[in-house]
């Protein structure tokens, strides 16, 4: 009996350990489709449902695109409110209307030459 409180107490501390460590499970990131949380990301040509990104964005400005056609899904999947915009010039010319953070795009990419993300 002795032995088995002693192994108890032991595992209770440990799971102790690893909970104070680790923090709470809500914690963790949030994944839209595969868009990492902090991200905007664009998907291949005609995956409805978005399921698994071709392009990650994490930084504020233009970013050039190229070979992109047809429908893509476009996720704004940042925080705090930033937006996106996608740009039928390179280096951020020409944005259309921008997209809300926790919101999404299916858009024909064919006119498209750059994606600009925007601070909040």
């Amino acid at each position: 009996m002795r032995k088995t409180t002693h192994a108890f107490a032991a595992l209770a501390t440990a799971a102790a350990a690893v909970m104070a460590f680790t923090g709470p499970a809500d914690a963790k990131a949030a994944d839209w489709a595969g868009c990492p949380d902090g991200a905007v990301c664009i998907y291949p040509q005609n995956q409805n449902p978005a399921v698994k990104p071709t392009h990650i964005f994490w930084s504020y400005g233009a970013h050039n695109l190229s070979n992109q056609f047809g429908n893509h899904w476009v996720l704004n999947n940042q925080t705090g409110g930033a937006t996106a915009a996608l740009c039928t010039g390179y280096n951020g010319a020409g944005c259309g209307g921008r997209i809300a953070a926790d919101h999404g795009v299916y858009a024909d990419l064919t006119p498209i030459n750059s994606i600009t993300l925007y601070r909040p």
